[in-house]
């Protein structure tokens, strides 16, 4: 897939996870991807962030207490006024499933729904700007959001985050790329009937160096296969889920021509 550039309002600028049992997480993506982690006090519910070579790469929490939510990751996008954004999100059909909230001084959060039931997270920059690496093993390398409806939830990214839709010319899929100006920053994929009952959802993915070898490190740790490895036009991909079921991709970048 195109690259992630430098965190910008408008675009995906994070990823983290909201899991059960957050110790057995941090020990998979350490496995996985070479993370350390540097995990917070009380005050943030333990929330860790998950670190390579000392830049900020994801981060990594705990379902709260008494909510029945599935281990699962949010794709964050960076706004300039979170409120503003929640009322373009809720004019362009979206929902809001978590209002508004500061995060002590690091930043303003919202969690929503696109207009096709897919969810996101909103993140207005303070002291956190989001990732400080993309683009190589075991950092963020894309997203997409996969939907039921590709043309309303590209109409949806566009009327809230002004996100220029560009189908794909390819006749294998309905895909179609959100771009900043000539820049792709997300892609959104129409999900077919051989999706069975899954709803709409976004999809991250991280870059690593040899997805086979990445496969056979998920299974060594407890995580599952789900999909592949395969190759595509934008390099090979695996999609795997953690030991406590949250879904996500592995990309290896298709040579430089």
């Amino acid at each position: 897939m195109p690259a992630v550039t430098a965190a910008a309002p408008g675009k995906p600028i994070w990823f983290d996870i909201m899991t059960t049992d957050a110790e057995d997480a941090r020990r998979f993506y350490g496995a996985l991807f070479g993370w350390t982690f540097q995990v917070g006090g009380p005050e943030t519910g333990h929330y860790a962030m998950c670190q390579l070579n000392g830049q900020q790469a994801a981060g990594l929490g705990s379902v709260p207490p008494g909510q029945s939510i599935p281990p699962a990751w949010t794709v964050y996008f960076g706004v300039r006024d979170a409120d503003e954004t929640v009322a373009k999100v809720t004019k362009a059909g979206g929902g809001v499933m978590m209002p508004v909230m500061d995060v002590m001084d690091f930043g303003r959060m919202a969690v929503c729904t696109d207009s096709t039931g897919a969810v996101f997270g909103l993140w207005q920059s303070k002291k956190h700007t989001g990732a400080t690496v993309a683009d190589e093993p075991g950092a963020m390398a894309w997203s997409e959001v996969n939907s039921r409806d590709a043309n309303g939830a590209a109409a949806f990214y566009h009327e809230v985050f002004d996100l220029d839709a560009r189908p794909v010319d390819d006749p294998s899929m309905q895909y179609i790329m959100l771009n900043q100006g000539e820049t792709p920053v997300a892609g959104v994929l129409q999900m077919t009937a051989e999706w069975g009952e899954l709803p709409p959802h976004w999809m991250t993915y991280f870059a690593v160096a040899d997805v086979d070898k990445a496969a056979e490190t998920v299974k060594q740790n407890g995580g599952k296969v789900v999909h592949g490895p395969f190759d595509s036009p934008y390099g090979r991909i695996a999609v795997i889920s953690d030991p406590q079921g949250a879904v996500l991709s592995l990309l290896q970048s298709a040579p430089q021509q």
